[in-house]
């Protein structure tokens, strides 16, 4: 869906967020010029947004093309009749669009060679939304945004703006006993293999050719039991990813056995629970036009779950 003020050399862009949805519910979207594929991303009601492992946040706000010559100048034309933004702005920006310093009449002789980019803001509006204050500047078309302009759209930053897209399943584990553990017994934990795999988001600029996708990839799941009185497998309580698993599934005959990913209780929750929560570590790498590509920070996404522990009762005769 695009109005038509929303299309840009006849690819839809704009600052709304407009959506498609397939038949399984896969969505592309079109937000701040930015086009979003969220095809391979998590699904189901617990997915989630990754936390970023350091002080890292995706751009608050950016630029990318959004005018052809003529749509620039049916946007001010009317802003500058009405006068609502005073004689000084109006007659600086007449200067800078329509009188050569440096765009002479909105730069309709390059019509169809390039764009006016301006910025666009994160719909949540972020500490730092308002830092993009540069005024609408032209690109030729293949070249590469100034480069003193901060948050121009290029693969890395078309990268950020895809991990803020990423959701990941949710981080539920499976227990061994399920209903609920004794004392001193150990309770093994693991995830879903079928569930739990890499996903991914692709955001691109189509009408200028640049593209790339963020990976996340599954590394490890800490155990944090909800009480001091507990022991987690491995001691640390972190357990590492082994071939594209995380945990092991218990079987029949290893109740004698301790678990790889897990955790034993050394009192009883009585009547209530513990609260369990179980996060896991993302490594989000990405890709992009050109050959470009990196690390971006480790992500983390948890979840808490309750578990009963009962004491183990003997009977004397």
């Amino acid at each position: 869906m695009a109005r038509a003020d929303d299309t840009l050399g006849g690819d839809t862009q704009g600052a709304n967020q407009e959506a498609n949805a397939g038949k399984d519910g896969t969505v592309s979207v079109t937000v701040g010029g930015v086009v979003f594929d969220r095809s391979k991303n998590g699904t189901g009601n617990s997915a989630g947004a990754l936390t970023s492992s350091t002080s890292w946040t995706p751009p608050p706000c950016w630029y990318a093309p959004k005018y052809t010559p003529e749509q620039l100048q049916k946007t001010l034309e009317p802003t500058w009749e009405a006068g609502s933004t005073g004689y000084q702005w109006d007659a600086e920006q007449r200067d800078r669009y329509v009188n050569g310093k440096p765009y002479k009449d909105f730069n309709k002789d390059k019509t169809g060679e390039g764009y006016f980019w301006d910025s666009y803001v994160d719909e949540d509006f972020p500490p730092g939304w308002d830092s993009c204050e540069e005024p609408a500047f032209w690109v030729d078309q293949g070249d590469p945004p100034p480069a003193n302009v901060e948050n121009a759209v290029t693969p890395k930053i078309l990268a950020d703006l895809a991990y803020a897209e990423i959701r990941v399943p949710g981080t539920k584990v499976t227990l061994a006993p399920a209903a609920a553990t004794k004392v001193n017994l150990p309770t093994w934990s693991w995830l879903d293999a079928a569930d739990f795999k890499p996903v991914s988001v692709t955001a691109s600029v189509p009408v200028i050719g640049i593209t790339a996708t963020a990976t996340a990839v599954p590394q490890s799941l800490r155990i944090e039991p909800g009480t001091k009185d507990a022991v987690t497998y491995p001691a640390s309580g972190v357990c590492e990813i082994n071939n594209d698993r995380i945990g092991e599934p218990y079987a029949k005959g290893k109740a004698d056995q301790t678990p790889p990913c897990g955790v034993r209780y050394l009192r009883s929750s009585g009547n209530g629970t513990y609260p369990l929560q179980a996060t896991v570590t993302w490594k989000i790498d990405w890709t992009g036009s050109g050959g470009a590509g990196g690390n971006l920070p480790d992500g983390s996404f948890g979840a808490t779950q309750d578990v009963v522990v009962h004491e183990i009762q003997a009977v004397n005769r």
